[in-house]
């Protein structure tokens, strides 16, 4: 698998407009990028667990912990080129039965974040092939994350999408430990 030169990852706040030119350059990268297996020394590697999980809204830079304080959940990559990522809100509901409420398990739905698939490797982006999700919008869909690694700290970053809880653009930023 090739390295293709792509966008620095920026943590400085942008405009939606200035956004909107990143996402034109995420679309050109979809194309440079396809599955395959990643090389065997790649930083990127192995499982990672979950630190925080912060939602900025792009017109005005606000931030929100989108599942709490403590979110829970895993991200990995292994070397034939799969990935896996599943992570929940750190004050789901118990349901009350082993099998959940209509409402309850709405509700854990809304909690959650599940998906697996494949995955490709430029310089600070991966791009997640989705091939299963919690949500079936995304099968099928590439995911661009922009990420910084720095030791065993593994920060992604979204693409800007619109919130299904507000509608507003936004990014998710996503803060992991390496599990050892």
């Amino acid at each position: 698998m090739m390295f293709f030169h792509v966008l620095r990852f920026r943590l400085r706040s942008k405009t939606a407009s200035a956004w909107e030119g990143d996402l034109a350059t995420d679309s050109k990268l979809l194309t440079s990028l396809s599955p395959g297996k990643p090389p065997a020394d790649s930083p990127v590697l192995g499982t990672w667990r979950l630190c925080s999980y912060v939602r900025e809204r792009l017109s005005d830079g606000h931030r929100h912990n989108q599942f709490g304080e403590a979110p829970i959940g895993y991200l990995g990559y292994a070397a034939d080129g799969r990935m896996y990522a599943i992570f929940t809100r750190d004050d789901r509901i118990v349901p009350r039965d082993v099998v959940p409420t209509a409402a309850e398990g709405a509700e854990l739905v809304g909690t959650m974040v599940a998906y697996a698939g494949a995955f490709s490797l430029g310089e600070n982006v991966v791009v997640h092939h989705i091939d299963t999700s919690w949500n079936q919008t995304w099968t099928g869909t590439n995911q661009i994350r922009h990420f910084v690694l720095e030791g065993d700290t593994l920060t992604i970053t979204t693409a800007p999408y619109k919130s299904y809880l507000d509608g507003t653009l936004g990014r998710s930023i996503l803060v992991w430990n390496r599990v050892k």
